[in-house]
């Protein structure tokens, strides 16, 4: 196992990590922004929000869309501000979440289906786990003409796409598993199947690496985990406290981001930065999308 170490701290709850322009961009929920850090931990702001941002990606032309969590869409910034770019209240429930977006610029969009933190308090872990709401994963293209690309997620969360642009995976949270799609020529997504189980691992976030291995975020346990296709555990990070994203970058891709929190509670993480952007260096570097 390898010890992370801490790149930065004071975030609330750091998600959707990606590495672009020679910094590492993030949502910070609960203070409603999208920010970035440098390599020496130089931290940014670079959008402030007037609500919590999850999601982050870019168009071809390197216009940022951002996933608005709780007005249940996808927006995109121009150089007055940031517009609408798609409504997708039609086919998500509760809180928008994660996003990848492929090199056509269409986006994958993720969503809870339900309120978790509620249902975790009332029921327990093992009971929401064992049956819970299904959800939508939603395609929105670049001109944000929006339909549902897959249904029936077990809380669909951070997602990938091959190098080749044909295959999505997603990380079904409360399914245990990573689960693969075929990309079709319309962008649409078909021949679901398991592409890993992961055990009592819950995973999060996710990121892909050139050997074809993924790396999740445990959102239960202080670690990141890197996968094979089939389920087999190749390595773990240990992190100092749950780890709930995670991203390859740095000037050779090698090196691993972990986001990480006291928990994933709205009330507990709410109230007290307790948010690291962690990070280690690995063999392999990074590949595919985000």
């Amino acid at each position: 196992m390898t010890q992370s170490t801490i790149l930065i701290d004071g975030l609330y709850f750091g998600e959707s990590p990606r590495w672009r322009n020679d910094r590492l961009w993030y949502s910070d929920f609960y203070d409603k922004a999208v920010k970035s850090v440098d390599l020496q931990g130089e931290a940014r702001l670079e959008l402030q929000l007037d609500e919590q941002p999850s999601g982050l990606g870019w168009l071809q032309d390197g216009r940022l869309l951002v996933v608005c969590m709780e007005s249940l869409a996808l927006k995109r910034l121009e150089k007055n501000g940031l517009v609408l770019h798609a409504d997708l209240s039609q086919y998500s429930k509760h809180l928008c979440n994660d996003m990848v977006v492929d090199k056509q610029g269409n986006a994958y969009v993720g969503n809870f289906g339900f309120n978790l933190d509620e249902e975790m308090q009332t029921r327990g872990v093992e009971s929401v786990i064992a049956d819970h709401p299904k959800a939508n994963i939603v395609k929105v293209t670049p001109q944000g003409d929006v339909s549902v690309a897959t249904g029936g997620m077990s809380f669909p969360n951070g997602s990938v796409i091959t190098t080749d642009g044909k295959t999505f995976i997603v990380a079904e949270t409360l399914g245990l598993c990573l689960t693969a799609f075929d990309i079709d020529e319309n962008g649409s997504l078909s021949n679901r199947r398991e592409w890993a189980a992961t055990g009592a691992r819950v995973p999060d976030g996710i990121c892909m690496n050139a050997d074809g291995n993924i790396w999740a975020a445990n959102a239960v346990n202080n670690e990141c985990v890197l996968f094979a296709q089939g389920g087999e555990v190749l390595e773990v990070v240990n992190t100092s406290q749950n780890c709930y994203a995670c991203m390859l970058g740095g000037e050779d891709g090698k090196t691993l981001f972990m986001l990480t929190a006291q928990s994933s509670q709205a009330q507990i993480v709410s109230a007290k930065r307790t948010g690291k952007i962690e990070m280690t260096k690995v063999a392999s570097p990074r590949a595919g999308r985000p």
